[in-house]
């Protein structure tokens, strides 16, 4: 790789590092594992640096490979691993990092997207943490428009269920 692609790679890296690891918090969970997902995509990227023909959309192509590494990963591990029951870190300081309006509710907000099915929890994440349309998370996860909607629909119903009416009651205090 030249010195060139090597100086916008790695300005690419301290640009967009932090927003992958959180979509991978919010894929996976766990803030360490979300880490070794960031990571994983950053070196699979970095291999393919110097064949991207827009570096404008590398940003895209990371968050492709970020879903796709998370969905093989619990597919390999699926039958083994178990959500932590640990508190999240707090959340980062930035532009983008927003206040929590009531951390009763984020809580169990994210305990209960971490019982959604992760076919479900892609298409939840890309979709409203991301702000992605639905033409661009089908194409992040190689699906149809009406396959996204559909796994939109059918995670929103599943956190429906999960959180019942714990989130009414969180609401009320």
């Amino acid at each position: 790789m030249s010195p060139e692609q090597e100086q916008s790679f790695d300005e690419f890296v301290s640009g967009r590092y932090a927003a992958l690891r959180r979509t991978g918090y919010l894929l996976c969970g766990d803030w360490h594992l979300a880490e070794d997902l960031a990571q994983t995509t950053l070196v699979k990227l970095y291999a393919r640096w110097n064949r991207l023909r827009d570096p404008e959309s590398a940003a895209g192509y990371a968050r492709t490979t970020l879903v796709r590494t998370y969905i093989d990963t619990r597919r390999l591990r699926r039958s083994h691993e178990l959500p932590s029951p640990d508190l999240p870190e707090p959340p980062a300081t930035g532009p983008r990092a927003a206040a929590p309006a009531d951390p009763a509710r984020r809580l169990a907000l994210l305990a209960a997207l971490a019982q959604v099915s992760p076919a479900y929890r892609a298409a939840l994440v890309l979709r409203f943490w991301e702000d992605q349309s639905v033409e661009a998370t089908a194409a992040a996860l190689r699906q149809s428009p009406g396959t996204v909607k559909s796994n939109t629909s059918r995670g929103l119903a599943q956190l429906r269920v999960i959180l019942g009416d714990s989130l009414l009651e969180i609401a009320a205090s």
